[in-house]
């Protein structure tokens, strides 16, 4: 393996994050820096709202050529000299962790955020390398394709347009990319989001369509505005991802009612939002739908 040239460190960058990012990079595997929430640093003033037209890796491929970890995924580099560049400085020292771009490494990266998701892939998915996670487990196959958030409950696949949090090496030997990992976004749309927004649902949730929830309409709004707000935060990436987790979040909570609790009007509020910060509605629409199965595998 090559080993990464010496490179003296600006003042402030963590020199613990900077050793592995430059290590990484070396075996040309494209880096950035994360700040805390796994998520990457916003776009400086001069690129916000696609104001410098994009990267020319984004899904709108622009002029871009900002020297700032910008543009999340599509700011992912080998090049140690940018690595290391006074730009980036301060990001390393408020960094809480290193992510990668899968795609660009070729490689794909199916998440696996829960025990039960674990369990459905060591029956479905041929073995792989495996990298721990905090909840649950990442598994790395050569090879790339389309990355889709929520792809089933639990699951998203990260690759092209997408970075993935580095862990470690992990363990075993890694396969090729299966067809049974492909099966699971295919027919996603492929197509941009289009401009603007999907209208507000014609059937607004209350206790006149909701007859048989058992929660008061001030603890049902609380907690789907929670989600809201979360899902709209993720201007950069993860928005299909958290709209699956608050529609779950939403189901969860209505376990216990005898029902209808209406939870498809509250679904449509969260895919406007999805949409909002550039989700295909399609995609969006399929993860609120799979965010509403109940943990009894009925649709609430």
């Amino acid at each position: 393996m090559t080993q990464p040239t010496h490179i003296r460190r600006a003042p402030g960058q963590h020199p613990r994050l900077l050793d592995t990012a430059l290590s990484l990079a070396a075996i040309g595997v494209p880096v950035l820096p994360l700040r805390a929430g796994k998520v990457p640093f916003g776009n400086c003033p001069a690129c916000k709202h696609s104001a410098c037209g994009d990267r020319p890796h984004m899904k709108n491929p622009g002029p871009c050529q900002c020297p700032a970890p910008c543009h999340g995924w599509a700011a992912a580099t080998t090049n140690p000299a940018v690595i290391t560049s006074p730009p980036w400085a301060s990001a390393w020292h408020r960094a809480a962790a290193i992510a990668y771009h899968p795609g660009a490494a070729g490689l794909t990266v199916v998440d696996l955020d829960d025990t039960a998701a674990v369990a459905w892939a060591r029956e479905t998915l041929p073995a792989t390398r495996v990298v721990e996670t905090t909840r649950g487990e990442h598994w790395i196959y050569r090879g790339t394709m389309r990355s889709a958030n929520a792809a089933r409950p639990g699951v998203d696949v990260k690759s092209r347009m997408q970075y993935a949090r580095w862990l470690g090496h992990g363990t075993g030997p890694m396969t090729a990319l299966p067809s049974a990992v492909r099966a699971l976004v295919e027919r996603e749309d492929t197509t941009p989001a289009r401009a603007g927004v999907v209208s507000s649902p014609s059937t607004p949730w209350d206790r006149h369509t909701a007859t048989g929830c058992r929660h008061t309409e001030r603890f049902v709004r609380t907690g789907l505005e929670r989600g809201l707000t979360l899902v709209r935060s993720r201007t950069e990436s993860g928005a299909g991802s958290q709209a699956f987790g608050a529609a779950r979040f939403l189901a969860v909570q209505h376990t216990a009612c005898p029902g209808p609790c209406a939870l498809e009007s509250l679904g449509e509020e969260i895919v406007a939002a999805a949409v909002s910060v550039g989700v295909p509605e399609t995609y969006a629409r399929r993860a609120v739908t799979n965010g509403l199965q109940t943990p009894s595998g009925r649709v609430a």
